[in-house]
């Protein structure tokens, strides 16, 4: 039987499917200090044990998104908040290639906020 998150990613249709799976690879290998985890029913990643992001379709437009946990924080052209208050979400294109130089200086960001916290 699989685990909830792995059947998360194997449930999608592609490009859905592929998109999710590179971004959590991406995502993972950014940093040693990153896992992941099932949690609200949703696959999210820590940082050193301190959530900080994690991934998910935007209903309307039917595309991947990170979510950043500090995002309010967060200054970059590539995030939205959207009708959210706290979280800001960086909204891909599943159909293209990803903007992975962009995903990691993001993600850099995220992770230097969660560091302030610890």
């Amino acid at each position: 039987m699989l685990l909830p998150l792995d059947q998360f990613y194997l449930e999608e249709d592609e490009p859905l499917k592929s998109s999710l799976l590179a971004l959590r690879d991406i995502i993972l290998q950014h940093d040693k200090n990153i896992t992941n985890a099932w949690k609200f029913n949703m696959p999210f990643f820590l940082y050193k044990g301190k959530m900080f992001c994690y991934i998910w379709t935007h209903k309307k437009l039917q595309q991947p998104f990170i979510g950043f946990s500090e995002g309010k924080r967060m200054e970059h052209p590539g995030l939205t908040f959207e009708n959210r208050s706290r979280i800001k979400i960086m909204i891909l294109d599943a159909g293209k290639e990803l903007p992975v130089n962009t995903i990691k200086q993001v993600l850099d960001m995220a992770i230097e906020l969660v560091k302030r916290d610890l």
